[in-house]
């Protein structure tokens, strides 16, 4: 919930800043790209403190191969996509990547999902996880479709 609270939150102070002449993000793409970079900093961040880095390993799905790479990697790319959304001449690409990003991790939501212990600090209910999903892939969509 953290999460998405950095989305719509940081989406709404980056467009009150618009509207009172901020230009860099006076427009709602420019706005929602600054959301999307403050979540995506939160999250990329979290992929390195132990706690819950020990939870991404777990609900990595073990037909992959090296897990703690796999959240290391994912991780870096989250922070360098924060970056990319807040650098005007790459905020397309990078809302472009991260979305894609985003579709290539959901299956360890859906198998932390199934698992019977679920780490405490993931999501267990794919349901609420899905619906959060689709406002981060919407969120990334009209960044990359309208620039900013």
């Amino acid at each position: 919930m953290a999460v998405l609270l950095a989305l719509v939150l940081g989406s709404l102070a980056a467009r009150g800043a618009g509207w009172l002449g901020v230009s860099y993000v006076d427009s709602w793409p420019g706005a929602i790209a600054v959301g999307l970079a403050l979540m995506f900093t939160m999250t990329g961040v979290a992929h390195f403190v132990p706690r819950m880095r020990r939870d991404m390993i777990a609900i990595v799905p073990p037909r992959l191969p090296s897990p703690e790479l796999l959240v290391t990697i994912t991780g870096a790319l989250e922070l360098l996509g924060a970056v990319g959304l807040l650098y005007p001449p790459t905020r397309i690409a990078a809302a472009t990547c991260l979305f894609l990003l985003m579709l290539a991790m959901f299956p360890a939501n859906i198998y932390a999902s199934q698992m019977p212990d679920t780490p405490p600090s993931m999501t267990a209910n794919l349901c609420v996880r899905s619906v959060e999903e689709v406002v981060y892939l919407a969120a990334a969509v009209f960044v990359a479709v309208r620039g900013g």
